[in-house]
């Protein structure tokens, strides 16, 4: 099979905002995540998520996402992802992904432990021969023993943690897509959870991580991308762009860096 690779040119994404005014417009604008520009015009209100962004990823690229709270980050992990479709512009991603964002996605409250990994698995693409030889691994990583029988409405949010993510993680995927780094459980899980997370990284042929906390980015990312408004504000080696966003003190080495317009 192929290099996983991602390929997005051009890329507009817009919410449309069906009732604009005080109250909801904030609702909905927390809702969807994003602080990009609003547009009042025609009768109808929407926000730009996303502008014109552009870039390549290839096998092997680690690239770490920054920008303020609203920034479009989510947005864009997103649109890799499959799970927003772009207002204009093109999306080629090659490669099985796996998702780190949104742990509840895809879950049936009403069915068991058992129930839903044989789900989850079908969502991330799994035969059932697939699924079966994992459900032991995943069963013992959870530590949930028999509440593994029981619906999972039953469960704490942090048992649906342990549950979702243990799916999550068990596949080794070409394309990693992560939504901050897990903080979850008692202390025990976590470090069981984060060892768990580091190998799943190493394995995958691309990582992209969005995330405020720049050593994680240091730590896992060979390249970072900027947005601010939604707009692609510079794409380039890591301590180079934490420099033009103001994050860092310049690096010690020059390279070059990729600045969008805008």
């Amino acid at each position: 099979m192929a290099d996983a690779s991602i390929v997005l040119e051009n890329i507009n994404v817009d919410f449309p905002i069906y009732s604009g005014g005080g109250r909801s417009l904030k609702k909905t604008l927390v809702a969807i995540g994003t602080g990009g520009r609003i547009n009042r015009g025609g009768g109808r209100v929407s926000v730009e998520a996303l502008r014109e962004v552009s870039f390549t990823l290839e096998h092997g690229d680690r690239l770490g996402l920054i920008g303020h709270n609203g920034a479009g980050k989510t947005t864009l992990l997103r649109v890799m992802a499959g799970v927003y479709e772009p207002t204009a512009g093109l999306v080629r991603v090659q490669g099985r992904i796996s998702t780190i964002f949104d742990f509840t996605l895809g879950l049936d409250f009403d069915a068991t432990g058992y129930e839903n990994i044989a789900l989850q698995g079908m969502l991330l693409g799994l035969s059932k021969h697939d699924i079966a030889s994992l459900v032991d691994d995943i069963a013992a990583f959870t530590d949930l023993g028999g509440y593994l029988d029981m619906p999972i409405r039953t469960y704490s949010a942090g048992m649906l943690t342990r549950l979702a993510f243990a799916v999550a993680t068990a596949i080794d995927p070409e394309i990693l897509l992560m939504d901050e780094w897990i903080a979850a459980g008692d202390a025990e899980f976590f470090h069981r959870a984060e060892a768990r997370l580091h190998a799943l990284v190493e394995r995958a042929g691309i990582l992209v991580l969005a995330s405020h906390n720049l050593d994680l980015i240091r730590r896992y990312c060979n390249k970072v991308l900027w947005l601010e408004h939604g707009r692609l504000k510079a794409i380039g080696e890591v301590e180079e762009v934490f420099q033009a966003a103001g994050l860092a003190e310049p690096p010690t080495a020059a390279g070059r860096l990729g600045v969008a317009g805008g």
